[in-house]
């Protein structure tokens, strides 16, 4: 890959993921087409909303934080989505996750998850001594808190709740409904284009503060505005699909190696690029080849969880 730009690589990728793409929605069709067609391409559109989610809402918060072993899940969005699944149980019942499904529950697990992201930002931005350490330092005391009391609540749930329970607490690519996909695919859009449109300002984000401020860059505004546009991201990709902790940090840790480009103009969409082909090859592979159609997510997670203990352990040997 060195051989070539960091354009052709793009292309070269591009290619590879169409070519992954048509062979899992052509291949191994069985039955009525009338039936798996629609089925697959809707598993391929939860599939492309989680890859934009989660590569591009990484790429972004390893951008305003200026460290690549930080995932956004340090923030809370995952034990807090773990939470109000677990209450709503707690209080109404194992069956309230079927009577509740819906767009009001997508959308308003993620109105609470963008409102307690806000809340966040503009207590710590706002104060006296906040800072961009002091948020991710809350950001892991709230996430163990909701953690610690999401365990207390499902350990006093009866065994049926608690595996109906179990059902929301992992990543779902196969079970999306349809008609959440539009409402989904509006929102990458629109986050897409404002950060296409402020590609260039990230860039000089990567710079640091002090840099970032001297040439003209009002630098708390666009860390504020860059993880609202997390927040949105990653709550919206948890509320459809269900929590992926290490999915983006794997798809962003690969695309800095193969881009190429230290530019967000490239590195952005071949983090895109290379969460499509991971969701849809692991998918082709597991469901047609080994048989094993739901265990993708724990499988990505698994190895994310190594390649992000190994990334660390080499960073500590290196100082």
């Amino acid at each position: 890959m060195r051989a070539f730009s960091p354009n052709a690589r793009l292309v070269i990728a591009a290619a590879i993921v169409l070519l992954v793409v048509a062979c899992y929605l052509v291949l191994f069709l069985r039955g009525s087409l009338a039936f798996a067609v629609p089925r697959r391409l809707t598993t391929l559109g939860a599939m492309v909303v989680a890859a934009f989610a989660q590569g591009i809402g990484t790429v972004l918060f390893h951008t305003v934080t200026g460290n690549r072993i930080l995932t956004p899940s340090i923030v809370g969005f995952d034990s807090l989505y773990v939470l109000m699944q677990t209450l709503m149980v707690f209080v109404f019942g194992g069956s309230v996750i079927a009577a509740t499904e819906g767009i009001p529950k997508l959308l308003t697990q993620t109105a609470l998850m963008v409102g307690f992201a806000v809340l966040l930002y503009r207590w710590l931005f706002s104060g006296r001594f906040g800072s961009l350490m002091l948020l991710l330092l809350m950001g892991v005391v709230l996430g163990l808190a909701f953690d610690s009391l999401s365990t207390f609540l499902q350990r006093l749930l009866s065994p049926t709740e608690y595996d109906l329970l179990s059902t929301r607490l992992f990543g779902r690519i196969g079970d999306v409904e349809p008609s959440y996909l539009p409402i989904a695919f509006a929102v990458c859009v629109l986050v897409g284009v404002v950060v296409w449109r402020r590609r260039h300002v990230l860039d000089v984000l990567l710079l640091g503060r002090d840099h970032a401020t001297s040439l003209g860059i009002d630098h708390r505004r666009e860390l504020t505005l860059a993880l609202v546009l997390i927040a949105v991201l990653v709550a919206f990709s948890t509320a459809l699909v269900g929590p992926l902790t290490f999915f983006g940090f794997v798809v962003a840790t690969l695309a800095y190696q193969l881009a190429g480009d230290w530019r967000h103009r490239v590195v952005l969409p071949m983090a895109f690029l290379l969460g499509l082909g991971t969701l849809a090859g692991g998918q082709f592979v597991l469901q047609h080849l080994l048989a094993a159609r739901g265990m993708l997510t724990v499988i990505i997670e698994f190895v994310g969880g190594i390649a992000f203990l190994l990334l660390l352990l080499r960073r500590k040997g290196a100082l």
